[in-house]
Order: structure tokens, then sequence, then C-alpha cells
């Protein structure tokens, strides 16, 4: 994350897709649900009564949500501003860590209510693990079928906004979106941003979505430029991307980990697990890809469609064996050991660095004006001059002076034993 919301800008390929489609970037929000999930049984295993299951559980969810609304919603401007506030009539609701904690508040509930404690410590195998937990499964397709029927059933009619940028030349303006259709997937008129304008409100929603890079938008498509001349009124409206419908079919991702926690809890061979996972996750990327290519469901992070889900989530569960064979078969432990030290301050790491808390910490110590920091200056003279590319620079910036960097303040801080839990 912290890789491609620094160093996305200057490298598409690696940033969120305008529309349809799935860059590097794509993959975040999946990962983090998918590996929730897996997280799931293994925490819950070790509180057999349920009361305090859930109390934890709602717990965990509300802080989630406090640091998300904190942190996305608008009060925080770092790390380039050196404000802060938000005006409670424009406060962004939806966000990341939002969205986290409705799923992970979904599908821990689901996993505490339908697990059998009976059979926790028994040792499965096949199919078996899809069948003892079978009711979960069941949840799952419910909610993909309301999705699926929301999306392609909603008729979205025509809608208004104000523009709010105050870059745009439009700023101010009140401009009208045609639509009067059901079952489009398209930046306009789908249900998903129907559903948010209607329930969020259209000034609680996210107000630069990458649909701004839409080759309909700019020329520059898929980088961020100036708009056409021509160019629609959809192009300057908010849009959601962490919106509620959205986020209702981003659960299938965290149920998806779920299971691949089950495996893990209940077989005992290095092999069988490895079998599981790899062969649900070739047949996952399989599905999601067939259905993109065959245009019956396009892969799209906004919307996040089942194909999306089917591609990223199957991506998630083979990376996730490639790490398990390198790190628990072969025991290649210090190679891995900075990631480990992220993932065990995880919450320290996304608040510092992919949020820019620290960053703006750093540019709030100026010298004569505010371009004029030790951020700036170190990005401008150690990484881009040196290469004489911006683009270059601002990727080796991004590689050492956050993600390396705050590697190596997590291993600082996990051998004293210092972690930042919630």
């Amino acid at each position: 994350m912290i890789l491609v919301d620094g160093a996305g800008g200057e490298w598409p390929v690696i940033g969120h897709a305008p529309w349809n489609g799935c860059n590097l970037a794509d993959f975040v929000m999946p990962s983090f649900l998918f590996i929730v999930g897996m997280a799931i049984p293994l925490s819950l295993k070790r509180i057999p009564d349920r009361g305090q299951a859930v109390r934890r559980v709602v717990i965990r969810t509300l802080k989630l949500l406090f640091w998300g609304i904190l942190l996305q919603g608008g009060y925080s401007h770092a790390p380039d501003k050196l404000t802060y506030g938000v005006d409670m009539k424009h406060v962004r609701w939806g966000g990341i860590l939002q969205r986290i904690a409705l799923a992970y508040l979904v599908v821990a509930v689901l996993e505490i209510v339908t697990k059998d404690v009976k059979i926790q410590d028994r040792s499965s195998s096949g199919f078996s693990i899809f069948r003892m937990y079978f009711s979960q499964w069941v949840v799952a397709c419910c909610i993909l079928v309301i999705y699926l029927s929301l999306v392609y059933g909603i008729y979205v009619p025509d809608w208004e906004f104000r523009v709010q940028n105050t870059d745009s030349t439009d700023y101010g303006k009140v401009l009208t979106v045609t639509c009067g259709t059901r079952g489009k997937l398209n930046p306009p008129c789908n249900a998903v941003g129907y559903i948010d304008r209607k329930i969020l409100g259209i000034n609680h929603m996210y107000q630069k979505p990458a649909w701004r890079r839409h080759r309909a938008c700019t020329d520059g498509s898929p980088y961020e430029g100036p708009f056409k001349s021509d160019a629609p009124a959809w192009c300057v409206a908010p849009f959601e991307p962490e919106g509620i419908l959205s986020s209702f079919s981003a659960v299938l991702s965290t149920i998806i980990g779920v299971h691949y926690g089950h495996v893990l809890v209940h077989m005992k061979s290095h092999t069988e697990r490895l079998k599981q996972w790899v062969s649900m996750g070739i047949a996952l990327l399989v599905l999601g890809i067939i259905l993109h290519f065959s245009h019956a469901i396009p892969l799209n992070k906004q919307l996040y469609t089942f194909s999306y889900i089917c591609v990223t989530a199957g991506a998630a569960g083979i990376v996730f064996s490639l790490l398990y064979f390198l790190v628990d078969i072969l025991n290649l432990l210090y190679a891995f050991a900075p990631l480990q030290w992220i993932g065990m301050n995880a919450m320290l790491v996304y608040v510092m660095a992919a949020a820019g808390i620290f960053e703006g910490f750093l540019n709030g110590w100026y010298y004569e004006g505010t371009n004029n920091t030790l951020v700036y200056w170190v990005r401008k003279h150690v990484f881009v001059k040196v290469w004489h590319s911006t683009r270059v620079g601002i990727l080796l910036y991004v590689l050492f002076a956050q993600i390396l960097l705050w590697a190596l303040v997590s291993g600082v801080l996990h051998r004293a034993g210092l972690y930042w839990k919630l």
C-alpha cells in the first residue's frame, strides 16, 4: 500500500486502474481482507467463550472505525498540508479501515456463531472442511446473490451534483449526469454509486476518485492530467470506492480468507495445506479471468465485482502459499524477517507511513517556506537529482525512505517487544 500510494502517480501500472482492469494497487485492499479472514479462525480459536469473543470483535471493530474516519474522513491533511479539521457536512464516511472493520465484524461474528467447538481440533482433509463450514458458504452465496441482484436490478435515474473541487473551472456549478437505466457497470450510471449517493450523501463521498484518469476524462490517461474540453460531467463528480454495496461484496474476500484459515487449523500436513490453498487459488484466478475476458463481469475494484473478488482472492491465496512454502517449509526466516516485523506492527506502519502522519510531522518543521522541509530535500536531492529522473527517484524514495525505514523501525520495536495492537 505504501508503494502504490507513494509511487502510483508516477507509475500508473502500480496505481489504481481508472475503472475496469486490475493493477498492482487493486490487489492491496482484497489482500488486507483476505489475511484478516485467515487470521480470524486462529485468533478466535483461543477464545472458547462466545460472549467474550463477540465483545472482543465489537471493540476491535469500533477501534478500526475510529481510526479509519480520523485518518481518511478528512480530519487529517497529512502529509502535504499543515492543517487539520473537517467540515462535518463533508466528512467522508467510507475508507480502508472502515471496510476492513465491516468485513471483520460480519465474518468474525459468523465464525463465532457457526463454528462447532467439538470439531476444532479434529484433523480434516479434502472437502470435509467445506462441509464442516457449509453454513458460511451459504451466507457467502446469499451475499453474492443480493449483490448481483442490486447491481443489475436497481434503476439509476439522472442525478446532479455541485462541483466541490476548487481547482476546477466548474467550481460551484451544479452539473447533471444523464442515466435513466439499470444494469450498467460504467462510471456514471452504476447502482453502487447510486446507493452511496442516496444513503451516504454525495458530500460524504471521495472527491478525487480514480476515474478522473479515465480515457473519457483526460488525454493523459492512465496518468492524471487536465480534463478534456468535452469531458463528461461525471469526471469531476465524487465516487466512493469503499462504499456500501461494494463493501457488502467485499465481505466475500474475507470469507475466502477464513477458509484458508480453516485449512491451516484443521490440516496438519504441509502438503495437504498447499494442495488445498493452491488448487482453490488457481480455480478462483481462472474463473475471474474468464468472467472478465468473456465480457460477462469486468474486473473492477471500484464496484468490487465478482470477477475482481475471484482474481484478487485467488492471487492472494497463491502468494500466501508461496510465502508459506518459502518460510514455513524451506525455513527462509531471515530473508523475510522485515515483512514479519512490519506485519507485527501493521497498524503503526499504516498510520505513520501509509497515512503520511510521520511525514506530516516532519513537514511541520520547515525553513523559510513550507516546501523547504527535510522530506522534500531528501526526496529531491538524494533520490530525484541523483537519478536524474522524477519517476525513478520517487520510486526509490518510497522503497528506501518509507518502506525500508519503517521495516527497520518495526524490527527495533519487535526486538524491544513493543507493538501497537487493536
